[in-house]
């Protein structure tokens, strides 16, 4: 029997066959991405290189369609094992980039990713309904030469994922001739009578289904583009509810099905690298929640998918939850079920707090009710969004330009009123920046593939890039505002009310990285109670940031088309900006990473995970619309057992009860991450929440794996 590693007492469930999970073993040891290292790229002739970047991508794109190695996943026997078809097997893809060349080494071309493809389209129109839809665009007297390029650049799109599934059926029908197993010829029969239908025609039963989101995701990753996939519960739960009443489904096929999906969806994993995880390609999923008129469709295929990353250590699809006040009861015990194994897979929303800020910002209901994310957590609505977001260290903005620290100016502030009125003032100086930005959103890069799948792009004849999506965003994001407020609040205890020294001397201790103040740097550290520990005074700084923030941020909310919603966030930057920032005054010294996303700064929280929500819960996020995260790590032997589940859900029903955003909450010891260290090779699967992904941890550079170890692990 094939077992899977899980970080609490409780084994992992076995739900799935043998044979399936033999095959996700082999999937998570990274044998399909490394097998497609072999093949990078296509190589494109010399004599067809243009000046124009179109008739490149063009030629590209079908050439990858044409020429690039098909995969069906057999075993070391020959044995057929995968229940769906399509693989993206251009190893330069993992990296990003349309996996095409002219010289052997340069790509032709980026890709796209932060963005949620509209997959539901496909399922319930097929593809041919997209090429109709070009050639109808084409016939129209009025259009630019610029738009009848891109129109063309779309329709080669279409007839390249028509060549690549022609291409996968010849193959399925050469394999089905060739064996003389009869079970096996079965299987190849499924596989081919599926892929006949779809993804061109639309999905009549919940394996067509399965198979037409699978072979159009696997499409677009070939070209090298990153897409998440959004609700797929929802697009799947009427087909499943049909083919169960007619008999021509069991819940258990149904379950190995929707396995193979996310096994194959492992065909990137290499475990070679070295940076911020191999599982960092932004496919995520969002499951539950209402549908566009307000009624709660969270399913079987929600409890489904659930139940299959319960019984599989698979992070290459991160799930948000969203969780409302229509939301059943079991959800939430299903997501503390799934939790309690580590890898921080599964994530939720705050439903309703949610659809309330993008109604608050401008969006329809009926619009606002679809939301997903852009491969993160990022809020969009799917299929039908550009995203970009500009990360910016509003800390490190603090440092500079208020305190001084990195230059010889020496300055100070009369009051700690007079002190936050120039963060204030320095806040808007990055906000003017930012816009001045996102003025310059627009342009025309070859987005072809990528335009077929985000509506707008055929019916505007615009690409993705050049204004094509119903709706263009460009979000600021600013990052460190924990640490600005735990700085603001240690600066206001030491030297306005217990003016133990004063601001010009303070800033000068600050500016020697706190050198023979070691005294003091431990008195700040260790006296102050600082964000994180329900400490109403820090906390009500942090919230004022916020509140200051999304005031002045939605000044201007849209602006030559562009809307602009805000968000908080570092991703993992808090690891990258530590170098320029200096000696903080909370305690820590130059070069230390600091607080991620909303979360407390590590090692300043003692009171636990409910201390970190209440913190961070009072702050107001309804006009937040882009969003913030809050991470909690909690050590396994709290979640152990029945009284774990129910501690988890305590967690989570009360993050949203106190207008919490996007909870993360991942489950793992330093003790088992220290191992992994030492010694990788044993902890291949184990996988840790990063930020807005979960990533296999020994995939992580060190970095990025002491930045995990340095987060707090909460008791409950």
């Amino acid at each position: 029997m094939v077992k899977f590693p899980t970080p609490c007492s409780t084994p992992r469930p076995v739900r799935c066959t043998e044979r399936t999970r033999q095959f996700a073993k082999d999937a998570l040891s990274g044998i399909f991405g490394r097998e497609a290292l072999e093949h990078r790229y296509v190589t494109l002739p010399d004599e067809k290189k243009s000046e124009d970047a179109y008739k490149n991508y063009d030629l590209a794109i079908m050439t990858i369609a044409r020429e690039a190695p098909l995969r069906i996943c057999r075993d070391a026997d020959g044995t057929l094992l995968e229940m769906l078809s399509g693989s993206a097997t251009l190893g330069a893809a993992i990296s990003h980039v349309v996996p095409a060349t002219f010289n052997g080494t340069d790509p032709v071309c980026p890709s796209v990713s932060h963005l949620t493809c509209n997959f539901d389209r496909v399922v319930r129109e097929g593809m041919d309904s997209y090429r109709q839809r070009i050639l109808a665009r084409m016939e129209d007297e009025g259009l630019t030469p610029a738009q009848k390029t891109t129109l063309a650049s779309q329709l080669n799109a279409w007839e390249a994922m028509k060549v690549w599934h022609t291409r996968y059926l010849e193959c399925l029908q050469t394999s089905m001739e060739q064996t003389e197993n009869p079970a096996e010829k079965e299987q190849y029969k499924a596989l081919y009578d599926t892929l006949t239908v779809v993804p061109f025609s639309p999905a009549k039963t919940f394996r067509q289904g399965v198979q037409s989101i699978w072979f159009t995701f696997a499409f677009i990753r070939l070209c090298g583009n990153w897409p998440g996939i959004g609700r797929m519960d929802l697009m799947l739960e009427d087909l499943y509810q049909a083919d169960l009443a007619a008999g021509r489904i069991t819940e258990a096929e149904a379950r190995e099905l929707l396995a193979h999906f996310f096994i194959k969806g492992c065909e990137w994993i290499t475990l070679i690298g070295r940076g911020s995880g191999d599982a960092q390609h932004y496919q995520n999923l969002v499951l539950g929640g209402v549908d566009c008129e307000g009624v709660d469709r969270t399913g079987d295929v929600t409890r489904l998918i659930l139940e299959i990353v319960e019984e599989f250590p698979i992070a290459d699809f991160p799930i948000a939850v969203r969780v409302g006040a229509k939301s059943p009861a079991w959800i939430t015990r299903k997501m503390a079920e799934v939790i309690r194994h580590g890898s921080g897979v599964v994530a939720m929303y705050n439903e309703d707090l949610i659809i309330d800020s993008l109604v608050g910002f401008g969006y329809d209901i009926k619009e606002a009710r679809k939301f997903a994310n852009d491969g993160c957590w990022e809020v969009q609505i799917p299929g039908r969004t550009r995203f970009i977001y500009s990360p910016m260290d509003l800390y490190g903005m603090f440092e500079r330009e208020v305190l001084h620290l990195c230059d010889d100016q020496r300055v100070s502030y009369d009051s700690f009123d007079a002190l936050y009125a120039a963060f204030r003032a320095g806040m808007d100086r990055m906000l003017d920046a930012f816009h001045a930005a996102a003025d310059h959103f627009f342009g025309d890069s070859t987005t072809g593939v990528i335009d077929l799948f985000e509506d707008g792009c055929i019916e505007k004849a615009l690409s993705y890039s050049n204004g094509g999506p119903v709706y263009n965003v460009f979000s600021p994001h600013f990052g460190g505002i924990p640490d600005v407020a735990n700085a603001l609040y240690a600066i206001q205890k030491l030297v306005y009310e217990e003016k133990r020294l004063s601001f010009a001397d303070f800033m000068t201790v600050l500016k020697h990285d706190w050198e023979d103040q070691e005294a003091l740097r431990l008195y700040v550290r260790n006296h102050y109670t600082y964000y994180g520990n329900d400490n109403d005074a820090v906390d009500a700084i942090a919230a004022k940031i916020i509140e200051d923030y999304v005031t002045d941020c939605r000044i201007v909310e849209k602006r030559n088309d562009v809307l602009r919603p805000p968000g908080i966030s570092t991703f993992g930057r808090q690891i990258e900006w530590k170098d320029a920032r200096t000696a903080a005054p909370h305690g820590f010294k130059k070069g230390s990473v600091l607080a991620g996303n909303i979360s407390p700064t590590p090692s300043t929280d003692h009171k636990g995970a409910t201390a970190i929500i209440k913190s961070a819960c009072k702050a107001d996020y309804s006009r937040l619309t882009c969003g913030t995260v809050l991470d909690i790590r909690l050590d396994p032997k709290a979640v152990s057992g029945e009284g774990g589940i129910t501690a988890i859900e305590g967690l989570l029903r009360a993050f949203n009860a106190l207008g919490g955003f996007f909870l993360q909450v991942d489950v793992v010891d330093n003790s088992t991450l220290l191992a992994a260290q030492q010694h990788p090779e044993d902890y291949e699967s184990l996988a840790v929440r990063v930020s807005g992904w979960s990533a296999r941890f020994v995939t992580l550079d060190k970095n990025w794996q002491d930045m995990i170890i340095a987060r707090s692990m909460q008791e409950m």
